[in-house]
């Protein structure tokens, strides 16, 4: 199975359509979101071509091959127009004996960690800056922003394939990559 990881739209119709486009270049049977999908949030400017409603009809269309963690940008109103749960705060996902705990990343965090055993991954967006960090006892990963990207990094996403996870840009290029199981 492929997976695509990604996080942070906040309601941009343009990124939201080039992320699409990345899906199906991808071929990934399912995709990830890390929360903050439809709201740009008070701290953030607004992305290119806000408009939500147009983010709801690309992400409905596509409803049952997609996996949500809710982000702090992320309301049971919103939950009322999206056509997949979206209101978890994290997913656990067992992708080849390798467990990852997935979140939004304002909650739990490297500085704020959930019950992570050794091995696992700790998997979030909300800094909006993609991460690959070996703790030791675990390994956090970020994809960055799809819409808002900070600190001069890609508007981007991840895949995740045969225990590989990449970093993309929303172009399809490959800057960065690493095993699941921590052996680079």
């Amino acid at each position: 199975m492929k997976l695509l990881i990604a996080s942070d739209i906040h309601g941009s119709a343009y990124w939201c359509r080039k992320l699409m486009e990345a899906w199906d270049r991808e071929g990934a049977e399912k995709m990830l979101l890390l929360g903050d999908v439809l709201y740009h949030g008070p701290r953030n400017d607004l992305p290119r071509e806000y408009a939500p409603k147009e983010v709801i009809e690309m992400l409905n269309a596509r409803k049952e091959a997609i996996l949500c963690v809710r982000g702090n940008c992320d309301t049971e109103v919103d939950q009322m127009v999206l056509g997949f749960p979206i209101l978890a705060d994290y997913a656990l996902l067992c992708l080849e004996g390798t467990t990852v705990y997935a979140t939004h990343g304002h909650v739990y965090h490297t500085g704020n960690l959930p019950p992570l055993q050794p091995g696992d991954i700790l998997l979030h967006g909300h800094t909006h800056v993609p991460a690959m960090e070996d703790h030791g006892t675990y390994r956090y990963l970020n994809p960055g922003s799809v819409s808002i990207p900070k600190e001069n990094s890609p508007h981007g996403y991840m895949t995740w394939e045969r225990g590989l996870f990449r970093w993309k840009t929303l172009e399809g290029e490959t800057w960065q990559e690493c095993r699941a199981d921590g052996k680079d």
